[in-house]
Order: structure tokens, then C-alpha cells, then sequence
């Protein structure tokens, strides 16, 4: 039997410049190791330390694995690369988790689960352990964007302290290199429909006397801003229906004549600015068809299925003829504009009327343009999966 083999568990820490609390981090998860006799190994990716964390982590029995690339992601995935063990724990070498909770993640994998999750808010978050943004508004907000956009089933969903497979890991295929690892591991999990589970855990105060790496507000953008782009429905699709059916309905209404409302009166420059939502939300959810079919073809999200069928009808000619009857129908408004207009005997005009046919048309004019286009575009993001 290999070393490989023979090893269950590797906890993974990454590490730049912990010195101060490095080696109570590697013991408390030697001894956790040997009193649960548990097979394993604590790893240190090292991120380029330079307060001698590196021969600490060696001289207290850890194996050392120097990453070049800098980024908490980068150390991590090349920490995890590393590990010899068939299951992986991760987490912070800053004093704050508690590497003896490693039996509990240890049973839940056991059990089949491919992902573990520490819950700190179950298992208790000491005095000054969280910052109160952190604790009342980064997490609780992040958690419930990552529930709403992916359906993820933890409540706590930026813990540092998680376990898994290796295998599964290696199926989620992760890819950034900064705090966004932590978020992207718990996403990919669930888009793959991978077992996940949540226990508690404890979160102790930092004991490093040094500003942490973390920083709140940045880091925290870093995590929604992700979330966002890894979910083209909520940033551009959810956004631009709501525009395109806003539009529509007032819109309408507003073509047969004034709509009082109170004291105020919508016209025709409310029916412009319909126009222009309905034109700002065709081009959201062009955006969110763009960017699932890049995203399915580089591989950053897996198929869909509903998605693939509904694409089945998507082509370029399609979009052409669909295009080129909405340029005739803006062409139609434009003319019907002009004869009005030569029936005056191209005097002046009332902008009441005559914008009821200008603006529809124009904006005909403009939606068929950027259907044609975008068809075009599609076309080069080359749709061959969905056929």
C-alpha cells in the first residue's frame, strides 16, 4: 500500500507570514490526527512567506508545499494538488479554527457526503472572534444571495473551515485564485449536485497581532461580484424581463393616449423612456444567453438542460428573419410618421401624435438591429453543443 493510500485525511492551511500562530495551528491538528487515530498529514501551502513560516511548519512535522502564485485560491488549490490523503480540510493557519473539530468532518465524509461545511454560527462564534459587519452583514447577506441565486443548501457560506473528497474536488475543477475560491468550492458543489452537508463549528478571535489578510468590504465585493457573474439569470436575465414586460404594459397603454395617475399625467415622454427599457432589457437577457453559452462551453458551469432545449431554436437565421420584421415594422411607423406629417402639408407638427408613430418605430428600428447583430454574435460563440 502506497503513502497515498494509506493516508484518510489531509488538513490543507495556507499560509503568508503566520509565524505567530502557525505552530499551535500544525500540533493542534497532529494531536487531533493521533488521538481520533486518524491517517493523515498537515500541509502548509506556502504563499511566499518571509518570517520563517516555512521552517516552522517543517521543524513541527508538516509538509511544506511552496506556491509561487500568489492568492489565497492559488495556495489552496495547490495545497489540495499536494495532498496525499483521500479527503481534504481546509482552513485557516491564523488561530482562529479549530482543527480538533477534524473527526466530525472525517464522519460526515465517511457517510458519502463530497462536501462538509462548518457552520460557525451553530457551533459559536467567540468575543471578538467576527467583525460586526462581518457577523451581521457580510455573511448573513452573502449566505442568502448564494441560497436565492444557486439554491445552496448552508447557512454559514463563507466558513474557512470545510472538508471534502479529493475526487470531488477535482470534478468542481475550480479556477480563481483569490477569496473567490471560497465561494466558487460551495457553488460548484451544488451546480454538480454534489452531497453537502453542515456541522457546527467554533470560530476563537485571531491570534496573530497583525491586521488580518481579509479585508471586509473589498473582499466581501469580491464574493457578491462572483456570484454575479456566475449567474447570468439574476444580473442579466431576471433584470431585463423586468424591463422588456415594464415597458411593454406602459408602453401600450400609453400609445392610446395620456394615463393620469393623481395629479400626474405620463405622455409621450414616458412612452420614450418605455421604449428604452424595453431596449435596455433586450439587451440584458441577450447578455445572459451570451454568457450562459460561453460559460457552458468554457466549462465554468455545467449543461442545462431546459437551456439546451430552448436553444434548439435559437439559429441565425432565426435571428435574421425575426430582425428584418422588426425593421420593416420600424420602417412602417417611420413612413406612417411621414404621411401624417405631408397630410399637414409637412407643416408643424404635434409631437403628442406624431410620436406615438416615431418612437414605436424607432425603436423598432433599433431592437431589429440588435437582434441581427446579436444572432451574428452567437453564431461565432459557435452553438455546436446544443445540437
Amino acid at each position: 500500500m502506497s503513502e497515498s493510500d494509506s493516508l484518510e485525511i489531509s488538513i490543507v492551511m495556507p499560509c503568508l507570514n503566520e509565524a505567530q500562530t502557525l505552530k499551535s495551528c500544525i500540533e493542534e491538528g497532529l494531536q487531533a490526527l493521533a488521538e481520533n487515530n486518524l491517517r493523515g498529514e498537515v500541509v502548509i501551502a506556502d504563499n511566499g512567506s518571509t518570517d520563517g513560516s516555512p521552517e516552522i511548519a517543517a521543524a513541527c512535522g508538516a509538509r511544506v508545499v511552496r506556491v509561487l502564485a500568489k492568492g489565497y485560491g492559488n495556495a489552496l488549490r495547490a495545497g489540495i494538488e499536494a495532498a496525499r490523503g483521500r479527503y481534504v480540510l481546509m482552513g485557516d493557519a491564523d488561530g482562529s479554527y479549530n482543527f480538533g473539530h477534524v473527526k466530525f468532518f472525517v464522519e460526515e465524509l465517511r457517510k458519502g457526503y463530497d462536501l462538509v461545511m462548518g457552520n460557525r454560527f451553530k457551533g459559536g462564534v467567540a468575543p471578538g472572534a467576527m467583525p460586526w459587519k462581518n457577523h451581521y452583514i457580510g455573511n448573513p447577506i452573502l449566505s442568502l444571495v448564494g441560497r436565492v441565486f444557486f439554491r445552496v443548501p448552508c447557512k454559514d457560506f463563507h466558513c474557512g473551515l470545510r472538508a471534502f473528497s479529493k475526487e470531488a474536488c477535482q470534478k468542481m475543477a475550480l479556477k480563481t485564485g483569490g477569496m473567490e475560491f471560497a465561494s466558487e468550492m460551495v457553488i460548484r458543489a451544488t451546480l454538480l449536485n454534489m452531497k453537502i452537508s453542515e456541522i457546527p463549528t467554533t470560530l476563537r478571535p485571531d491570534g496573530r497581532n497583525r491586521p488580518p489578510h481579509l479585508r471586509p468590504w473589498r473582499d466581501g465585493w469580491r464574493h457578491l461580484r462572483f456570484m454575479l457573474l456566475y449567474s447570468p439569470r439574476w444580473l442579466f436575465l431576471y433584470p431585463g424581463l423586468f424591463f422588456i414586460l415594464t415597458g411593454l404594459v406602459l408602453g401600450a397603454r400609453l400609445l392610446y393616449g395620456p394615463l393620469q395617475i393623481g395629479s400626474a399625467v405620463l405622455d409621450v415622454h414616458t412612452l420614450f423612456f418605455c421604449a428604452i427599457a424595453i431596449l435596455m432589457g433586450f439587451q440584458s437577457v441577450l447578455f445572459a444567453v451570451m454568457t450562459k453559452v460561453f460559460a457552458i462551453q468554457n466549462e465554468l458551469v455545467p449543461p442545462d438542460g431546459t437551456f439546451k432545449k430552448v436553444m434548439k431554436f435559437v439559429s441565425l437565421e432565426a435571428g435574421l428573419v425575426l430582425g428584418g420584421i422588426a425593421l420593416v415594422l420600424g420602417f412602417l411607423g417611420a413612413f406612417a410618421a411621414v404621411f401624417q406629417w405631408g397630410g399637414g402639408g409637412f407643416g408643424e407638427l404635434s409631437p403628442r401624435e406624431v410620436l406615438r408613430l416615431v418612437i414605436p418605430g424607432g425603436s423598432l428600428l433599433a431592437l431589429g438591429v440588435q437582434i441581427i447583430l446579436g444572432s451574428f454574435f452567437l453564431s461565432i460563440l459557435n452553438l455546436k453543443i446544443f445540437k
